[in-house]
């Protein structure tokens, strides 16, 4: 491997997993400069009057086509690696309603044999388990019915890029390739997860529930019966989940037998299994050392920790001795599809298989539609009553079902949170929302953009439209009406946090003047256009953000000629968060950071463990494990749900404002308290809220008291 430089700079030690030393080394620190930010990033030209960046820190970068993402990585641009590139690609199954027998190299001949094929066999006899996150049979032996379109059932491995390349292209689309036996019909498999979300409302919205899964509980199915949820039986004074099966009955005969007032719609809606089109495909580089056990991974990624624990768990007990694991996340694309993806693992096994030398893995365009993780395809059947003379909304009851693909990954979070989103902004006295993540054929989905959430209200503001139609009243009065207030209860009981400001947005867009003159303008462009249609339409969601259990670090710290340096823990996937974190430290320090550094998993300025899970954890233990001033339930979240727009700035403003407060406003205190004569410096009465940075200069507003007995106050402004 060759001597390392394992100064802090280069490489981060994270910590040591199954007995595997863990170390980080973002492609961003000094070891890779020449590489990356020293090249690609520019400081950040920003408007100082309106805190916004002119374009972003990446931006020349990007738009010439020199920014460096994992997919660019090669063997020889890494320090100590060996110099000659290796190749793989993955052969895998187009059927999966028949059992999978083997596979057929005949067509490459003896010139396009691959170097290397790795199968189902070869992790078995070296006991290469993948994490238990992604199922079994990452790579499907022979016997078994595929569980999906597109699994995996072997590696080839080329040692040149040329034969690599021929060989790839002569065998894609080439169905002759797997063998396949008898026709055994699709996998039947229980579902990935199901949830039922019921509540009853007090006489008002702020009143205690007569129901709800937050005061009582969640319904879940007492059995599957041929793969389908049975619920319990409702009985009124039972168990907690039959007293909530007991008010879904209810409901349901509610709404079957509608009282005269009430309008009942009830619509199916439909969204597809989508892409998330990330313009950098799935892709890993990794390199197993043999001489010194070492383990090397270039991946891209939204989660660096994430990979680093479950890699080395991978590989603690394997045939290949690994003591050092080596992750370097690089810049990517993700918006999900690189959350908890599973190429990582698939190059982590590459690298085992090719005798010494890198291997790279690799999408292309097709085989990225063919086997990235897909946005959920979602099935509706939506129930919702409203009193035609008040206008109020009255209940809603949903049946979902998200289709998951062939392997869970976070399908079971993604129906719930989908379930529990349904009713947007709306306030619903009374609600009946189940939602199921099936297992099926279909290709993996997992965490994409919205989270179940884009499809579940998307299909609740098409019917509040059709609702506010069928009354025909205006469609933002009719949300104006039913918004949900601060103070009130959502769907499962709880009262969102924060004011809500909803009626804000649906009183500003109703006034706006494409709604106002929206049937002028339509009939006038219908009229000048025949055959041509013009409208406007209008839709309004809220959704939470963060998952409930978010974590990141970030340094702020500044030199003596003024630059400002950031660090954090948060991923760069394509949100704009590294131009979104320089900024954010304008508000206390008056520019943004010029020297940023991200996926930094490594925090020897302050350690901190973690350790439980933030989701089950009592309370009881909560306060136990407090009591270490250290301790924290996370220690550093993905790139993935909306962070950079919250979280992660909380963590460099708070870090900006403690350099502010503690450093930077003493000081100023201590220069502008000398005033501008001789002798004795009045008291200097100056409050920190009035701090403003004014062209790169510290002022603010305050009083100095007169050395004389008056007790007379003059205002002026203090600028350092």
């Amino acid at each position: 491997m060759g001597k390392l430089d394992l100064s802090r700079r280069s490489f981060l030690k994270a910590s040591v997993l199954a007995g595997v030393s863990v170390y980080i080394a973002p492609m961003g620190s000094r070891a890779f400069a020449a590489l990356f930010e020293e090249k690609i990033l520019t400081p950040v030209q920003w408007d100082a009057s309106n805190g916004q960046a002119k374009f972003r820190i990446d931006g020349i970068a990007k738009v010439t086509g020199s920014k460096v993402f994992a997919r660019d990585i090669r063997a020889a641009d890494m320090p100590h690696w060996p110099q000659q590139q290796s190749h793989a690609f993955i052969l895998r199954t187009t059927q999966a309603d028949r059992s999978y027998e083997g596979f057929d190299l005949s067509l490459l001949g003896d010139e396009l044999k691959p170097d290397r094929v790795v199968t189902a066999a070869d992790l078995t006899r070296d006991g290469l388990i993948f994490p238990a996150f992604y199922g079994d049979d990452m790579l499907l032996p022979p016997g078994k019915t595929p569980a999906y379109l597109g699994q995996a059932v072997a590696i080839l491995i080329y040692h040149d890029f040329a034969r690599f390349r021929f060989a790839k292209d002569k065998l894609k689309f080439q169905d002759q390739i797997i063998r396949y036996g008898a026709q055994t019909g699709p996998l039947e498999r229980d579902p990935w997860g199901t949830f039922r979300f019921v509540r009853v409302g007090g006489k008002t919205p702020y009143d205690d529930d007569i129901f709800s899964s937050l005061k009582d509980a969640p319904v879940f199915p007492s059995m599957m019966r041929k793969h389908q949820p049975v619920w319990p039986d409702g009985v009124e004074h039972g168990k907690l989940d039959e007293q909530g099966m007991f008010h879904a009955g209810q409901i349901q005969q509610e709404l079957d037998h509608p009282s005269a007032d009430w309008l009942v719609l009830e619509r199916e809606y439909n969204t597809q299994s989508i892409d998330t089109a990330a313009l950098e495909p799935d892709n890993a580089n990794c390199w197993y050392d043999a001489a010194t056990q070492s383990l090397h991974m270039v991946v891209p990624t939204q989660a660096p920790s994430e990979v680093a624990d479950s890699a080395a768990g991978m590989v603690a007990k394997c045939a290949f001795p690994v003591k050092n694991l080596f992750i370097h996340p690089c810049y990517t694309v993700g918006y999900g599809s690189k959350d908890h993806f599973n190429v990582p693992f698939y190059g982590l096994v590459c690298a085992m298989y090719a005798d010494g030398r890198p291997v790279r893995l690799a999408n292309d365009r097709y085989e990225q539609f063919q086997t990235s993780l897909k946005r959920h395809a979602f099935k509706m059947n939506y129930r919702i009553a409203v009193d035609k003379k008040t206008g109020m909304l009255q209940s809603f009851k949903a049946a979902m079902e998200a289709d998951g693909g062939g392997r869970c990954n976070f399908s079971p979070s993604v129906a719930m949170v989908g379930a529990t989103a349904a009713q947007s902004i709306y306030y619903f006295p009374k609600n009946d929302l189940s939602a199921v993540a099936i297992a099926s054929r279909a290709i993996d989905a997992g965490s994409a953009r919205g989270y179940g959430t884009l499809q579940s209200m998307a299909a609740t503001e098409t019917m509040v439209d059709e609702i506010a139609a069928q009354l025909n009243v205006d469609p933002i009065d009719f949300r104006l009406k039913n918004a949900l207030r601060s103070g009130m209860k959502n769907t499962q009981g709880a009262v969102p946090a924060g004011a809500i400001r909803v009626d804000d947005v649906l009183q500003k867009a109703k006034i706006h003047p494409l709604w106002v003159n929206r049937a002028k303008r339509k009939a006038e462009f219908e009229a000048a256009h025949p055959g041509k249609r013009y409208g406007v339409g209008f839709a309004c969601v809220q959704k939470d953000f963060g998952t409930g259990a978010e974590t990141s670090f970030a340094k702020v710290e500044f030199s003596a000629d003024g630059k400002i340096g950031l660090q954090h823990t948060a991923a760069k996937i394509g949100t704009g968060m590294s131009t979104s974190q320089a900024i954010a430290v304008a508000k206390w320090l008056g520019k943004p950071a010029t020297d940023v550094h991200v996926a930094i998993t490594d925090w020897p300025d302050l350690p901190v463990v973690t350790s439980g899970d933030p989701y089950m954890m009592s309370q009881a233990d909560q306060d136990k494990l407090a009591a270490n001033p250290r301790w924290s339930p996370g220690y550093a979240s993905p790139s993935s749900a909306t962070n950079s727009a919250f979280y992660f700035t909380h963590s460099t403003r708070e870090a900006a404002r403690v350099i502010f407060a503690h450093g930077l406003w003493p000081a100023a205190m201590a220069i502008w308290s000398q005033g501008g004569g001789g002798g004795q410096a009045a008291p200097l009465v100056v409050r920190m809220e009035d701090a403003r940075w004014v062209d790169g200069k510290l002022s603010a507003a305050g009083s100095k008291r007169c050395r004389s007995n008056s007790s007379r106050r003059r205002r002026t402004s203090w600028v350092w």
